[in-house]
């Protein structure tokens, strides 16, 4: 396989390269499908976290022995998760449970034009879009969060990701952390370098190619379809 640009990481965990090939499987039901989303987005998103986060210490507390330690927490501290409509939400609670606290969930509606295969936002629920007109660019939106966490199951053409991404960058936040199952070496490569010194990916897997319909060979299907049992709509 070519080689990757630097801000890609694919996993080598041998228990998620597994998962990954059950996953693969036409046999998979859609609660066996949901299962194994859920448990390789915790893994990627474990590695995924444990490089884009630091730690920092917060207020003294006691033990329930009366000992006095120094809390620590996370950095940064305004994180927001990202999901990508509708495949997205199969990743959001493996996301939501590594993290220690709560954070906000702005969903992201995208799909591909089936001749084009070009991207289409039909959703946005982030709060603050763009800058109203006469807003200077550099002006920052405080109601951005530091740092975006986008939950995207499968990379194919890159186009999706790589729309979402530029909503993100627009949106104004300093970085991106791109969670998903498996990618296209294409794809992958045109999402990763949408914001180069901004984005990171992490992903479970990544396969060489797309078909003339934009899907993964051999890839995973439509997990969208697979998760909601809306195959052959």
């Amino acid at each position: 396989m070519p080689e990757l640009p630097p801000n890609v990481h694919i996993s080598s965990h041998p228990c998620l390269l597994a998962k990954l090939s059950q996953l693969r499987a036409a046999s998979a039901n859609a609660r066996e499908t949901k299962a194994l989303v859920h448990e390789i987005s915790t893994i990627v998103g474990c590695e995924a976290l444990a490089a884009g986060l630091t730690v920092k210490s917060g207020p003294p507390a006691k033990t329930p022995l009366g000992y006095e330690y120094t809390t620590t927490t996370i950095s940064p501290s305004t994180i927001s998760l990202v999901p990508i409509l509708r495949s997205g939400l199969g990743m959001l609670d493996a996301v939501q449970n590594l993290l220690p606290n709560p954070v906000p969930v702005h969903h992201l509606g995208l799909f591909r034009e089936p001749t084009t295969l070009e991207p289409v936002e039909y959703y946005n629920n982030l709060p603050y879009h763009r800058p109203s007109a006469g807003t200077p660019s550099n002006t920052p939106n405080s109601e951005c969060s530091e740092l975006a966490v986008l939950l995207d199951p499968v990379i194919a053409t890159g186009g999706t990701c790589a729309a979402a991404i530029q909503t993100l960058k627009e949106w104004g936040v300093k970085r991106v952390i791109v969670i998903a199952v498996l990618g296209a070496l294409p794809g992958v490569v045109k999402a990763a370098e949408e914001w180069p010194e901004g984005v990171e990916i992490w992903v479970a897997g990544v396969d060489e190619s797309i078909n003339d319909k934009g899907m993964i060979k051999p890839g995973l299907g439509d997990v969208g379809d697979r998760l909601f049992l809306t195959i052959g709509k």
